[in-house]
């Protein structure tokens, strides 16, 4: 009797580690085709007491799957959107800047423009007259009123004549001997130089004593 016992119990394991191989794969199955009906529509179904503990961890390992999918999708949803708002911003900081510079340019202009308003007035006044003196004062008004609009602008004139030479705001053209004591000094301008604030827009060409 002994013997049979035992024969019974070693072909019965078997047959049981198939069924619960069996419950395992459906359970699987069941995750991996969750319907979209049944995700908005979950039915309460209350578990039936005689689940096994590998029945119910399989159901909990199912819901854990789910919910990782969840949360890689949503991941997946802020990094496209945090994409497409980087490149809008990045279209729109271009276009502002290329506005900048062209209504940067355009202010300038129009500075400029009552200047040239003078000039061509004054070119009249030379054909028509012959007041030398007149000429004159009416061309050293239009160079002032040049010089103050580039003010406005923060454009400024380069000191040179009397200065000690700046390379970084200088920029030598020929040296001449003036003694001792002009050694190193500018004495003549051969073309202005001027800056806009602390940048230099065109170095001042200069004749250096030595």
């Amino acid at each position: 009797m002994k013997k049979e016992n035992s024969y019974n119990q070693k072909v019965e394991k078997p047959k049981q580690t198939q069924e619960e191989s069996g419950r395992k794969a459906e359970t699987e199955r069941a995750c991996d085709n969750v319907t979209d009906e049944n995700k908005e529509e979950p039915a309460t179904v209350a578990e039936p007491d005689d689940k096994t503990e590998g029945e119910k961890n399989e159901t909990k390992e199912c819901a854990e799957k789910r919910s990782s999918e969840d949360e890689v999708a949503e991941w997946k949803d802020k990094y496209l959107r945090l994409q497409a708002e980087f490149d809008n911003f990045r279209k729109r900081t271009l276009r502002e800047k290329m506005d900048l510079v062209q209504s940067g340019g355009s202010d300038v202009l129009k500075s400029i423009l009552p200047v040239l308003d003078d000039v061509l007035r004054a070119v009249e006044a030379s054909e028509k007259s012959d007041d030398i003196k007149s000429l004159r004062e009416g061309e050293r008004l239009v160079a002032q009123k040049f010089i103050d609009a580039l003010r406005q602008k923060n454009v400024i004139e380069i000191e040179a004549v009397g200065q000690d030479f700046d390379p970084d705001l200088h920029e030598a053209v020929a040296k001449f001997a003036a003694g001792e004591e002009k050694k190193g000094k500018v004495i003549d301008v051969v073309q202005r130089g001027y800056k806009l604030g602390d940048k230099v827009l065109r170095f001042a060409k200069v004749v250096v004593g030595e």
